[in-house]
């Protein structure tokens, strides 16, 4: 039997969506930070992504993402220990990172994770890097000490902001290369599910209590931290799984060159952000970096 095979069109409809899913991510966040303390969003987050799970969980032997072989009690420990400190501990170290710094600064970081994954496989000896890659490592690494330049009228970005970014993103790409045969094996949506609900669980007595001291935050602020779990790592991540099965790596990147850009202006529109006079440069070096990387490499 053929494998039904969405139209590009449609896919790439599915990627615009998530690319406005991922750059509101950003202001979402710093939205909810300014009312709730940084600890309460951290484990709310987890709460309501366990929970928004639950359907993915009921739904997901019927859809295309849920492959590889049913997990054997051997994979339980790898799949909590790959899961949490991978997509929990960079989500975690996220949210810390743009309570810290500006959006703007956040949104040219994150694009840096090809890059670092890059990196990590030519020193395990997955993937060679030749001379063309290394050139663009080095363009994207010259963006971020640019970057480093750049600090506008709201003074929001800092150096330590910055740092923790830049760490968020690193964890995401070490989870990225941990975890990749283990996800080929049992599939990588199991490991998504059983990352939020350990996660939610390990949250849920945590957030109650801080819920109770923090009990007067705005609807809107509670609406930040739905968004974050909800849209952007539950929605979102099933978009990028469903654009991979139909689209080649390569273009659906697209998304990690667009999204600094549009986290940038959301920021300047929505926050009252000005980046200094050094983003625009820094923000092209980063960009064309990846790009280098990721396409002609």
């Amino acid at each position: 039997m053929r494998k039904h095979k969405a139209p590009p069109t449609a896919i790439y409809g599915w990627l615009a969506v998530l690319l406005i899913l991922w750059s509101t991510n950003f202001i979402f966040a710093r939205v909810a930070l300014r009312e709730l303390p940084l600890m309460t969003v951290i484990g709310f987050r987890y709460v309501f992504s366990a929970v928004s799970m639950l359907p993915v969980i009921a739904l997901g032997r019927s859809s295309e993402l849920w492959i590889g072989h049913e997990w054997e009690r051997k994979d339980i420990l790898p799949l909590l220990t790959v899961g949490l400190l991978g997509l929990v501990g960079n989500q975690v170290l996220f949210v810390i990172g743009i309570s810290k710094t500006s959006v703007a600064h956040a949104g040219v970081i994150t694009a840096l994770s090809p890059v670092l994954v890059l990196i990590g496989s030519g020193v395990l000896g997955h993937e060679h890097v030749s001379g063309r890659r290394i050139a663009g490592l080095i363009t994207a690494a010259t963006g971020v000490v640019v970057l480093q330049f750049s600090r506008g009228s709201t003074g929001e970005a800092t150096h330590l902001g910055d740092a923790i970014m830049l760490l968020s993103v690193l964890v995401f790409a070490a989870f990225n290369l941990a975890g990749k045969k283990l996800a080929e094996r049992v599939g990588s949506l199991r490991m998504n599910i059983v990352a939020y609900s350990a996660a939610g669980v390990l949250s849920l007595p945590f957030a109650l209590w801080h819920l109770s001291r923090n009990s007067d935050a705005s609807l809107l602020a509670w609406i930040g931290v739905v968004y974050m779990a909800v849209a952007s790592s539950v929605v979102g991540y099933l978009i990028y799984a469903h654009a991979l099965k139909h689209l080649p790596a390569s273009r659906v990147s697209v998304v990690i060159y667009l999204q600094p850009v549009v986290v940038s202006l959301l920021a300047m529109a929505t926050l009252g952000e000005r980046p200094g006079v050094a983003f625009v440069p820094a923000i092209v070096l980063v960009l064309a970096g990846v790009y280098v990387v990721e396409r002609l490499g």
